[in-house]
């Protein structure tokens, strides 16, 4: 039972039992190229559109692997979590195609179009301040009241082996890459991303993006031990938790490096991608390409895989409107 066990015990083959698991669940999302983009950038990129799963995020992959992976006893009090939206979401996305409950923790703060989509999903909301002890206080109480199977958003071994199949898809669609790069909050995708393409693709790099007024992750990797902000604010609300244990073993082991965006050059980037990729991202999927533009020098004459990890954005307050 991959509940019971470390990530440092997983392995490509419970990536590949998971691709299966949730394959009747997913899309698999297509890989999107922009000449302007490349242009500016000055390396080939190749942007995975997470945003184009029905939960809008690819985090569905890891919560129906969470879910569909119980047992019928186990599924009888349904699930509950933690999360600032897109998790959430698609644990009750999930949930729903299971027809179990599903109980979610969120900020007060958080996206009311990830709100939405929970309700719409058929999930439970409680709400808590904006800080990750409110959060984890608050669960706490919900989960003693509901005793639903807690499916973490990052720090669980299903979730981040249903993650890894983001990137073998990658890998799949792009004919060899020499880097990939996504944005890192809790490290879940990134940790997906780690076990996939250390397996798959070792000559590939892997490097993680996040934003500099919550660059805990960054601050981690330099120092080589965890380092955990209680309550950072950025535009990339997607971003904005801490990482774990599980998901440290898969940075501190794989990934070559992390580079944080300001806030304005991951609006600028995310108007970009708008612009010129022609479709809907949130701020946090923004944040990869804000670092490849400003490390040009990494990145130059690469063939660059870009995981575009969601697009459940609140279209009242475009950052770039209401900044």
């Amino acid at each position: 039972m991959l509940d019971q066990i470390s990530a440092a015990d997983l392995t490509i083959d419970d990536m590949r039992i998971a691709h299966e698991r949730i394959r009747p669940h997913i899309r698999r999302t297509p890989v999107m190229t922009s000449d302007y983009l490349n242009d500016l950038s000055g390396a080939q990129l190749f942007f995975k559109c997470e945003n184009f799963q029905e939960a809008g995020a690819f985090k569905v992959r890891g919560a129906s692997n969470a879910v569909f992976g119980l047992s019928d006893d186990m599924a009888t009090k349904g699930v509950c979590t933690h999360s600032s939206g897109n998790h959430a979401l698609s644990l009750s996305y999930a949930a729903g195609r299971r027809g179990i409950p599903c109980n979610v923790v969120m900020p007060r703060t958080a996206p009311k179009a990830k709100k939405d989509a929970v309700r719409r999903y058929g999930g439970t909301i409680t709400e808590c301040e904006p800080s990750t002890s409110s959060r984890e206080a608050t669960f706490a109480e919900v989960q003693a009241r509901t005793g639903g199977e807690f499916v973490h958003p990052y720090n669980d071994p299903r979730v981040i082996a249903g993650q890894a199949t983001c990137s073998a898809e990658l890998l799949e669609q792009t004919d060899g890459l020499d880097a990939v790069i996504a944005p890192i909050g809790g490290g879940g995708m990134v940790s997906g991303t780690c076990l996939t393409v250390s397996n798959l693709a070792s000559e590939t790099a892997i490097y993680a993006a996040e934003p500099e007024q919550a660059d805990d992750a960054y601050r981690s990797f330099k120092a080589g031990h965890i380092i955990a902000d209680d309550a950072p604010k950025t535009v990339a609300d997607g971003l904005l938790v801490p990482l774990k244990e599980n998901t440290w073993h898969f940075v501190s082991n794989h990934v070559t490096d992390i580079f944080t965006a300001s806030e304005q050059e991951i609006i600028d980037a995310m108007k970009l991608t708008w612009k010129y990729l022609r479709v809907v991202m949130e701020p946090s999927s923004a944040v990869p390409l804000a670092t490849i533009l400003k490390n040009h020098d990494t990145f130059r004459g690469k063939r660059v895989g870009v995981i575009i990890t969601g697009g459940n954005v609140d279209l009242d307050k475009l950052p770039w409107l209401n900044g």
